[in-house]
């Protein structure tokens, strides 16, 4: 029987995971919230589950030691997906990527400096307004740098756009919308086609169910 690994995105994505996951058969044998291991067996014998950071599930599944994975969009651009399949959107854990700054404070002209854990797509993104930056990696309390005089702007997750609220801060410009992705790798999905894409079918029948 194929043994087929799949890396899940700990957090908010995981919790929204796994009734995809149970539609499709694939069931952890303990509750995984109540547990420090990193491994869980499932009801399917050929399946089990890793959870990771979600900026480590791109990596695990690009050099194999994840056969599938799941992951936030961003986190995906951010990390540069070419080398992996990206065969589903799981339509959970919506929110959007966006720049912000303090309320009321125009956008500073000229160079900026800019605040995020997105560094690629911030670039990215200013160089396509023919904007010029300075980006500075934080990789939490994005909200203070602004405050603090760190840097102009951040580059962040918005969801409600309440921690942006709380701290003084509003939305300027959208980037893009984001969801959780279903990731596959390559020589996987050639060398156990018939099982990977079995799971495949199963979760995407539970994503067009929940829709």
């Amino acid at each position: 029987m194929t043994q087929i690994t799949i890396a899940l995105t700990k957090g908010r994505i995981l919790k929204e995971t796994l009734p995809m996951l149970a539609a499709a058969g694939i069931e952890p044998l303990e509750d995984i919230s109540k547990s420090r291991k990193l491994t869980f067996e499932t009801s399917a014998a050929n399946v089990r589950l890793l959870i990771l950071r979600g900026v480590d599930v791109p990596t695990y599944v690009k050099f194999g030691a994840a056969d599938i994975g799941v992951a936030g969009k961003d986190t995906l651009m951010e990390s540069g997906a070419d080398e992996l399949y990206e065969p589903l959107d799981l339509n959970i854990a919506h929110c959007q990527l966006m720049t912000a700054g303090i309320k009321g404070v125009p956008p500073k002209p000229g160079r900026i400096k800019v605040a995020t854990k997105y560094v690629n797509i911030a670039r990215d993104y200013y160089a396509s307004q023919g904007r010029q930056t300075d980006i500075i990696k934080l990789y939490g309390a994005m909200e203070l740098a602004p405050i603090l005089d760190l840097a102009d702007e951040i580059v962040d997750i918005v969801d409600t756009g309440n921690t942006l609220k709380a701290n003084g801060l509003e939305p300027r410009e959208f980037i893009c919308d984001v969801s959780s992705r279903l990731i596959v790798n390559k020589a996987s999905m050639k060398m156990k086609h018939q099982s990977i894409q079995t799971i495949i079918d199963a979760i995407a029948k539970a994503v067009s169910v929940s829709a």
